[in-house]
């Protein structure tokens, strides 16, 4: 049932079972797959169903007595509608010309998605704002902005200055917590081929960071942050940018990635000021596609800027075989043996370029899925990690969440009755005495009468599956405790979807 279309768009508003915090007043977007139908046919691929957005938006908080309340009645409401971009309206047609995963192209396909026309905008993966703008995002820079209460598409992001030069886009933005700015990457394909870094304060204007020239580019879904420096992970999941324009039909856009272990991982070290790759470092080969949480070390902060430590955390697995396994088909039929994704920690120390090296760590080796932190530690030393947790090797969706304490790696784990559980989403508790304006930047860290408030003081939201009901629930999880503190009947069964993400100032 996660993988089987849904056609129905609804706003209603959602009978809730439990208690809600009042202060939990602002809006959770979601972004994934809603159907998969292309006419009388389907996409081959979980991740080329068409975009759909999921808005559950919290009624707004209480005070009394000049102090907000800890609980009581609260409303939620609930929208979803499809993006309706150029993919949408073409397989409405019953037209498909490939996605990422899916589907043969032609040369003339090829050059007209990555060199002389529009990039493909089935943009399913995650919803992000930029500026004043909501966006839906993809892997490719052809951004989608939305209306972030009615969710209605208002069309292509239109660029006051230069258009982005790279012909794919890392769908996972990084939000500077300090200047509120977004950071992201793009990959350019060609003769030349390079991964240029920039950073913006609207979806308009770009700042130009650094280029960094690579024979074989790599394919990376996620990167690191911190207040100094940007770290791109390039796993050994490579393309031959020439291989694209040969003549004649090729499979699908990732059918062109060819795993290269014997390059290994390498952590390409970007400092924000200078613009320049200050080291690049690689250890044995891995894959991976979420980064957790990046930070400097205490340590590292002072005057000597040639000798640095960070701390990356992501999740990881041995190899890009997860890739392959995620075609309908198999997904359908429960035929999934993969390797769940374990919890690393990488320190990379740095004393000139050509001294890097690269300690890594085992967290937690559990099979986990979507890993998380809270925003109030964005780029900032942490202490807690929230992800789908399964059995390892994964044979089946994961049915669990998982709180991991990253310093002593204690695991909490959370069941629903064999209900099928998607990405948590950790809310910290807001500040009374934080702005709106400082909240929605996320500008932590997060305080309260002069005393910072507990990491895991908030919520987590994570959207379940209930097959056996036939539709999906909205949980609300106690972020110290992790335990069910209130819950939402969806009137319908969401497909698994990709990444959400919670706007406080959507109140």
């Amino acid at each position: 049932m996660g993988f089987s279309s849904l056609e129905s768009e609804v706003s209603t508003t959602l009978l809730v079972e439990g208690d809600i915090p009042t202060w939990l007043s602002g809006t959770l977007i979601r972004n994934g797959p809603g159907t998969f139908a292309v006419g009388e046919r389907e996409v081959g691929h979980w991740f080329d169903g068409l975009a759909m957005l999921h808005a559950f938006s919290f009624g707004t908080g209480g005070e009394k007595d000049g102090k907000q309340e800890e609980s009581g009645d609260s409303e939620l409401k609930y929208r979803n509608r499809f993006l309706e971009t150029d993919a949408y309206r073409a397989t409405q047609a019953g037209e498909f010309a490939g996605g990422f995963a899916t589907g043969e192209t032609t040369l003339r396909d090829r050059l007209k998605a990555f060199v002389i026309g529009e990039p493909y905008d089935n943009t399913n993966i995650v919803a992000e704002r930029v500026g004043d703008k909501y966006l839906a995002l993809t892997e490719t820079p052809r951004w989608v902005e939305f209306d972030p209460r009615g969710l209605d598409t208002l069309g292509d992001v239109q660029y006051e200055g230069p258009k982005p030069s790279g012909q794919l886009s890392c769908s996972h933005t990084q939000r500077d917590p300090w200047t509120g700015e977004l950071v992201n990457f793009e990959i350019e394909f060609g003769r030349r081929s390079a991964y240029h870094i920039y950073e913006m304060d609207a979806p308009s204007r770009r700042g130009h960071v650094v280029s960094i020239p690579v024979e074989e580019p790599g394919y990376m879904h996620s990167f690191a942050l911190t207040p100094r420096f940007v770290v791109l992970t390039e796993f050994p999941l490579v393309v031959d940018p020439t291989r694209a324009l040969k003549p004649g039909k090729q499979g699908p856009f990732i059918e062109n990635f060819e795993w290269k272990p014997e390059r290994g991982t390498r952590f390409f070290v970007i400092d924000r000021d200078r613009g320049e790759v200050i080291a690049a470092p690689r250890t044995d080969a891995f894959f991976g596609f979420h980064h957790i949480n990046a930070y400097e070390a205490d340590s590292t902060i002072g005057s000597n800027r040639s000798s640095q430590e960070l701390v990356i955390d992501l999740e990881t697995v041995p190899d890009a075989e997860a890739l392959g396994a995620a075609s309908l088909s198999d997904l359908r039929e429960g035929e999934m043996e993969i390797p769940g994704g374990s919890v690393e920690r990488f320190r990379v120390r740095i004393d000139g370029r050509a001294n890097a090296t690269i300690d890594r760590t085992e967290i937690y080796g559990g099979a986990t899925g979507l890993p998380t932190a809270s925003p109030a530690r964005w780029c900032r030393e942490y202490q807690y990690a929230y992800a789908q947790g399964a059995d390892q090797p994964m044979t089946d969706w994961p049915r669990a969440l998982v709180k991991v304490d990253i310093e002593s790696g204690e695991v909490k784990g959370f069941t629903d009755e064999g209900n099928y559980l998607g990405e948590p989403i950790f809310v910290p508790r807001p500040d009374p005495e934080t702005s709106r304006e400082d909240d929605r930047e996320h500008r932590f860290p997060v305080r309260s009468g002069g005393r910072e408030l507990a990491e895991d003081d908030g919520v987590v939201l994570s959207v379940a599956l209930d097959t056996e009901a036939e539709h999906s629930w909205l949980l609300v999880l106690d972020g110290e405790s992790f335990t069910e503190r209130a819950r939402a009947a969806i009137p319908h069964a969401i497909p698994f979807d990709f990444h959400g993400r919670y706007f406080p100032e959507l109140g």
